[in-house]
């Protein structure tokens, strides 16, 4: 049981409109936007920011924005999060092999070393205490530029508060989100966990 339970879709009208967002990125509303429009200046000021954060503006593909989202989610043990993350990355355009190999981004042929350094500042953004290093910086900075690294942190930071909402209210995975845990992330024992 989550510690609150989520409210209809049709709770309020603004916060509905705005998720529409969600059928395209996950097919449907998740079930932790629904539990925040108990106040829908959190709900809305939600999504605005979920849709400004994963707007394309330059060489950092919504694919990699969901990938990004994926290694911050699984460093913080978001289960809900990382079906989420790797449902939509699929949805983007996620090339079959990195989806079916995500765990090992590090040294698979399907990643790229930009996809690389983008995957490594996710993780060491991600972890407490945060290990974003001048190492990290120098492999960013040879494949990024400031303004893709903003978005990266964007999606970072989104994620952040996304583990943190979710892992804390236990949100109900929904259906089609467990579907896509099982299908690329269950020969690594991915659970819903709390998450029923």
């Amino acid at each position: 049981m989550p510690l609150v339970t989520p409210l209809s879709a049709e709770h309020d009208i603004e916060t509905k409109k705005l998720a529409e967002f969600f059928n395209e990125t996950l097919g449907f509303c998740p079930n932790s936007v629904l539990t925040m429009q108990r106040r829908p200046a959190i709900s809305k000021a939600f999504i605005n920011l979920n849709k400004a954060v994963m707007a394309n503006e330059g060489r950092v593909t919504s694919a990699l924005k969901r990938m990004i989202a994926w290694v911050s989610s699984n460093a913080t043990g978001c289960r809900y999060c990382q079906a989420h993350a790797i449902r939509a990355a699929e949805r983007y355009g996620a090339e079959q092999e990195q989806l079916d190999n995500i765990w090992e981004y590090k040294t698979h042929a399907a990643f790229s070393d930009a996809e690389r350094a983008a995957l490594d500042f996710s993780l060491a953004a991600s972890m407490v205490p945060n290990a974003v290093d001048e190492a990290i910086k120098t492999e960013l900075y040879k494949y990024w530029d400031e303004g893709e690294i903003v978005e990266m942190l964007g999606v970072i930071s989104l994620f952040g508060y996304l583990n943190r909402w979710n892992d804390s209210m236990g949100t109900t995975l929904e259906g089609d989100a467990i579907e896509s845990g099982n299908q690329f992330l269950g020969k690594h024992g991915f659970e819903v966990g709390k998450h029923v």
